[in-house]
């Protein structure tokens, strides 16, 4: 497997990095300890720039090559994001999260570190030419930083022509990258349900209308949506998460909130799914006596790699681990990622890397594999050296 030396030698200081930030876990935009570590080795690397408080903690570090590029790419951007999540670690590492009640459960400690290791490499080297622009993002889970990163001016201030991104996928062998053109991961669109009825004592039911009773039909009949109303060829998903009424066992509740998530790859499909929940919703609640109204909105768009930009990618990552350990098919996922913006802004691609083995994503006994240290590292050394050779 065809590693930079230079980024094999790193290895031990990169694992490092991300140990320390596995350690020290932060949540969406408060992401302060990280974001200034992050600021402090670019700057000790001779980054050319290093701005802060881009999308309202984001760090983004600036490399200029040997000379000036002399196509249409100008710069090429490279994500990594730094937030952790609401998660109890059950791990015995001895770099577990030092923080009740917070970890690194999706690998994003790995990415940010990858990324650094990739600055430390290429501000040393510089054997590109134009600019290499390394983005790290606040708030992926959930907060939309990469759209706030987008609002702060992130691609026309650094002059951004492309720009790429990369996770970890655990159940992919290490070693391996899977991508695709188009569709890759989902829209995630959040559902709010408030549904009132008349509440009363439990022993007399004839004279309310039950919000728990009415509130499991909802979910119930839901289900129907992806299977009786979007077509078979397509991918839905539709899931209630949240069930919240009642404060005593012999009181049926006069209000109940349903909470969940619907995911779609098209657009299509998403205005199908939003239009048969709000249908669903008002004539399961009517039907009942009941009333119930539905707050859609949508979050995360889909993440759409662009057709050229993946093919790039694809043929960048051949040249780390060959190119049968790149699967340009790979299945679409409806997971959902705020990448999607920066895709949305410019042309780009988003690339799986095998984490191996591991606990799946956001469950407490996840760790990224330290082994996929210098094959992320290599990739995106070898995008910037490929699209911008000097």
């Amino acid at each position: 497997m065809p590693i930079v030396n230079r980024v094999a030698a790193l290895h031990g200081d990169v694992t490092d990095w991300r140990r320390d930030f596995h350690a020290h876990p932060e949540l969406l935009y408060d992401v302060h300890r990280t974001a200034a570590s992050v600021a402090e080795k670019l700057k000790s690397f001779g980054c050319d720039e290093v701005v802060t408080g881009i999308g309202r903690t984001g760090v983004v570090g600036v490399i200029r090559g040997r000379k000036p590029a002399d196509g249409t790419i100008k710069a090429i951007g490279l994500r990594a994001d730094m937030d952790a999540l609401p998660i109890m670690e059950a791990t015995n590492l001895p770099y577990k999260s030092t923080t009740p009640g917070k970890m690194h459960a999706c690998g994003h400690d790995g990415h940010t570190a990858m990324l650094l290791g990739a600055a430390r490499y290429l501000a040393e080297t510089r054997n590109f030419a134009g600019s290499a622009v390394v983005i790290f993002q606040p708030a992926e889970e959930g907060g939309a930083g990469g759209k706030a990163m987008i609002q702060d001016g992130l691609m026309d201030r650094f002059g951004i022509g492309e720009v790429y991104g990369m996770h970890n996928y655990p159940g992919l062998p290490i070693g391996q990258f899977g991508i695709r053109s188009g569709p890759l991961m989902a829209a995630a669109d959040h559902l709010t349900i408030n549904i009132e009825g008349v509440g009363g004592h439990a022993a007399r039911p004839h004279l309310s209308v039950d919000t728990v009773l009415v509130g499991a039909q909802i979910v119930s009949q839901l289900q129907s949506i992806v299977s009786r109303n979007v077509d078979p060829l397509q991918a839905a998903v539709v899931s209630i998460c949240m069930f919240h009424a009642g404060n005593a066992d012999n009181v049926i509740p006069q209000t109940a909130q349903l909470n969940g998530t619907a995911r779609s790859l098209t657009t299509d499909v998403q205005d199908l799914v939003e239009r048969r929940i709000r249908e669903v919703v008002e004539g399961v609640a009517r039907l009942h006596g009941a009333k119930a109204t539905l707050d859609y909105r949508r979050n995360y768009p889909v993440l759409r790699n662009h057709e050229q930009q993946a093919g790039f990618a694809a043929t960048v990552a051949g040249q780390v681990v060959g190119d049968t350990k790149v699967d340009t098919a790979f299945a679409p996922v409806m997971g959902a990622e705020d990448f999607s913006f920066m895709l949305e802004a410019r042309p780009g691609a988003f690339i799986f890397v095998g984490n191996g083995d591991s606990a799946g994503l956001h469950h407490p006994a996840y760790n990224f594999n330290d082994d996929v240290i210098p094959i992320g590292t290599s990739y995106w050394v070898k995008l910037v050296e490929t699209a911008l050779p000097a």
